[in-house]
């Protein structure tokens, strides 16, 4: 892949039609009636009807295909606290990856609000128009309340992807390096570098899957989060380790997995070195990661290494997430996205990367196999299985654990619609690579 440059990315934002998203209409509009029928007076039927049942309004407006991506712009990428406004870029590429990937629509809004408080009512009070609510780039800790907060207060999935998509994508990954290396995930010592929103989220979920609490050590900019530190927050205070040791060179000296979520160059050959027999590192820090992939695999050959770039093997990549575990939730109509709806997108993904890979994945990455193995542990993101293998894990865990209410009767008709909705996308995905 070329190198991206501040001239091309610039161009690519603004050449044509400025920005990258745009809204069409979906019914006819040629004649008069058409008009009439879209506006005054036949407008006033559904609404009509919407009042007397709300649940109607699924049936008759793009809710139940419409997503808001929602930010402040405290935390935007690696670039910070930037602004709403200058986070809208990022928001609307969000918008642009939801529709190619899952046919999912997006009006993304940028909201020039710091107060925690004050941006949950925001977001509360534009709710009735959004089967669910993406919301991105908004700082910790501020936004473990926000999403705790509205998820409380709404019956539409709220859905932190900052936290939860690097959880789910890096969870499938664990499992399979586990399942590679022949450890056992409740004897595995883990290291968390970084305590922010992902780093939260990636533990907790790792917990879930099967990681003992006890064996996780989390590391923040002042170092091991343990009994002696007085200044911690509530959330960081989840993940307090006994061990009396204060710097992370301590923390990875024979660990399993070093789980990077934090800033380029925390970790040197010598503590990658200390680590225990196959070790896992996952330096997903962007654009540069917490040991680069070059360092990493001259220290050690029984490592198995992913990043947040694109230009490595194992990239952990939010886009094998959100589109799909949106999709699989909007279909069902759930009113949350749970934890066993995160956990089935994690096992569907993990499964996945377990498959033969179609011809078309490896003309598209321009290469001659991908196996499963040390450097295939997670599906690319131009897989066209990956709508109709997590959607339905997603619209199913909904199911299941009772928060659906318009449940899937066919599954097989249900992946069928799945894989319609993305064919388009992926015709043209694949006729620009010359598949």
């Amino acid at each position: 892949m070329p190198k991206v440059t501040k001239e091309d990315a610039l161009l690519y934002h603004s050449r044509g039609r400025h920005g990258k998203v745009e809204v069409i209409p979906t019914k006819p509009y040629s004649t008069q009636f058409d008009i009439s029928l879209a506006y005054t007076p036949g407008v006033a039927y559904p609404c009509l009807e919407i009042e007397k049942t709300p649940e109607v309004a699924y049936n008759y407006t793009a809710k139940g295909n419409l997503v808001a991506v929602i930010s402040n712009g405290t935390a935007v990428l690696g670039l910070g606290d930037i602004g709403a406004l200058a986070g809208k870029p990022v928001m609307e590429g969000k918008g642009l990856l939801f529709k190619i990937f899952a046919d999912v629509d997006v009006f993304d809004i940028e909201v020039n609000e710091k107060d925690p408080e004050k941006l949950i009512q925001v977001c509360a009070s534009i709710a009735p128009t959004f089967g669910g609510i993406n919301l991105e780039d908004i700082k910790a800790p501020e936004c473990f309340e926000v999403e705790a907060r509205l998820k409380a207060m709404l019956n539409i999935p709220v859905f932190h992807d900052d936290q939860h998509g690097t959880a789910i994508i890096s969870g499938a990954g664990l499992m399979n390096t586990l399942e590679i290396t022949g450890k056992k995930i409740e004897n595995v010592k883990l290291v968390v570098c970084g305590a922010g929103a992902a780093a939260i989220s990636c533990s907790r979920l790792y917990v879930s899957l099967g990681i003992k609490r006890e064996n996780i050590v989390m590391v923040d900019s002042k170092g091991v989060i343990n009994r002696k530190r007085k200044d911690l927050n509530k959330y960081k205070q989840e993940f307090v380790t006994d061990r009396d040791i204060d710097t992370l060179a301590q923390a990875v000296k024979g660990a399993d997995i070093f789980l990077g979520l934090s800033t380029a160059n925390m970790m040197s050959k010598e503590m990658l070195a200390s680590m225990a027999k196959n070790p896992v590192v996952f330096a997903m820090a962007n654009p540069d990661p917490e040991i680069t992939y070059e360092d990493a695999m001259s220290t050690r050959d029984d490592l198995i290494f992913a990043t947040g770039r694109s230009d490595y093997p194992n990239q952990i990549n939010n886009v094998l997430g959100f589109p799909f575990i949106f999709r699989g939730a909007l279909d069902v109509r759930a009113s949350t996205i749970n934890e066993e709806m995160k956990l089935a997108a994690s096992k569907a993904l993990a499964a996945l990367a377990k498959e033969p890979v179609p011809d078309s994945v490896l003309k598209a990455y321009n290469v001659d196999k991908l196996v499963f193995g040390k450097e295939y542990i997670i599906p690319k993101p131009l897989d066209p299985r990956l709508i109709s293998c997590v959607a339905p894990a997603v619209a199913k865990a909904a199911i299941d654990s009772g928060v659906a209410r318009f449940p899937v009767t066919d599954w097989n008709a249900y992946k069928k619609s799945l894989d319609k909705r993305l064919s388009e996308h992926i015709k043209k995905i694949a006729e620009i690579n010359g598949i």
